[in-house]
């Protein structure tokens, strides 16, 4: 028989660790390892997407193929700013006028909201969401202690006469956070018209903005408008990433930010992490090099496209009579949708599972006032057989959950 005795725990957990939650799509990922499950849950590029060649001769010639003191320096600690080939081919590739200077390397797009929210954000401070937003993001913004406020938002984006209201109603905001380009979740896009507007309003009440565009090279038929950054680049802040055009587990994202704002980011990047790792910089540029990424980005849209067609399609087909609904996205890797009254996304998703298919709940991707009969869709990493298959499953898990809805 044991007979110690129970220890308490000597540790005292910061007030912010107790804002800290798990990623509600982390956990649902767990439940798609099971086999046979097909999964419209995770927000992962496909995999056939990854340029595995190309990433083979890069590590050889990172190594090797300038010679010896060339491989070393892969291998050695690095400016935290970051490789400066690879900044320079970032600033080249946007559509304005950005110096290399203005660019910092972070370890993924997500690192770049943790800098973020460690240098704007005070207990209290009131920020600004679109409403649904990015999981990530709200994940990344809690701790600090921030009121979080939601704005209106439509098929067009940010709702810009409520922007005005909720901007009027309260302190000054440190900044407004939003997706304009296939946005995760609802894969919708803000038009031409609501970005100029926006970007009029926010310079008007002097509101900085948070410009995460992880998905822009990934339409499908016309590229979206121009950035909101472009329109107004001392009041904005831009994040971009390799995730979705070359490979996710490289971990690599980069930020744009206006001069007076640059030191401050480089100095929380130095406490977080000193720098992204310089191998995979070294990597990232060398196959970016000669216009790749002119290449291959095209693959990817043609094969994203085929697979948003494919679930429209099905659905059309397996919803009838169901009273669902959902958007047309035009670009990106989701597709956002909304069940019959009554009917509760989390409650549903269990059913689903059951049947074979998960998906996300969209309650997670709400600051607050959450749509609980909300669902994302991802179409990018299950085949068309798996996508006929898995919305038929749904379906069916939605049909017996309004048989049993009173």
């Amino acid at each position: 028989m044991n007979t110690t005795p129970a220890q308490s725990s000597p540790w005292t957990l910061a007030r912010r660790a107790e804002k800290m939650n798990p990623s509600v799509i982390r956990e649902i990922l767990k439940v798609t390892e099971k086999p046979g499950i097909i999964s419209f849950a995770g927000g992962l590029p496909s995999p056939k997407t990854f340029p595995i060649a190309e990433f083979a001769a890069a590590c050889e010639s990172v190594l090797h193929g300038q010679g010896e003191a060339y491989g070393q320096a892969a291998l050695q600690y690095a400016a935290s700013e970051g490789y400066a080939p690879l900044r320079e081919m970032v600033a080249a590739m946007l559509p304005w006028t950005v110096d290399a200077s203005q660019v910092l390397i972070t370890t993924g797009s997500q690192q770049g909201l943790d800098l973020i929210a460690k240098v704007l954000i005070d207990e209290g401070s009131r920020i600004l969401v679109e409403t649904p937003t990015y999981l990530g993001a709200l994940q990344a913004f809690t701790p600090m202690e921030p009121t979080v406020v939601s704005v209106a938002s439509d098929d067009e984006g940010i709702d810009v006469q409520d922007l005005r209201r909720v901007h009027r109603d309260g302190t000054a905001p440190r900044f407004l956070y939003v997706l304009p380009n296939f946005q995760n979740p609802t894969g919708r896009t803000m038009s031409e018209a609501r970005r100029a507007a926006l970007s009029q309003a926010a310079a008007e009440m002097g509101l900085p903005i948070v410009e995460d565009n992880p998905y822009g090279d990934l339409w499908f038929d016309a590229p979206p408008p121009l950035p909101l950054s472009a329109r107004n680049p001392a009041g904005c802040v831009y994040l971009g990433s390799f995730s979705k055009v070359l490979a996710p587990g490289l971990r690599l994202g980069f930020m744009v930010a206006p001069p007076a704002l640059m030191p401050k980011l480089l100095q929380a990047k130095q406490a977080a992490d000193l720098h992204s790792p310089s191998f995979n910089q070294r990597m990232i540029a060398d196959v970016m090099k000669g216009g790749f990424l002119e290449r291959h980005v095209p693959t990817i849209r043609a094969l994203y496209k085929t697979q948003r067609d494919a679930m429209l399609a099905a659905l059309e087909r397996e919803m009838q009579g169901l009273d669902v609904q959902w958007n047309t996205p035009v670009g990106g890797m989701f597709l956002w949708a909304r069940l019959p009254q009554g009917v509760s996304a989390i409650e549903l998703l269990s059913r689903a599972v059951d049947k074979g298919v998960a998906f996300v709940p969209g309650a997670a991707f709400y600051a607050d006032n959450a749509d609980p009969r909300t669902l994302r869709l991802s179409f990018v990493t299950a085949s068309v057989e798996q996508i006929n298959a898995g919305i038929a499953m749904l379906a069916a898990a939605i049909r017996e959950t309004k048989g049993r809805t009173p």
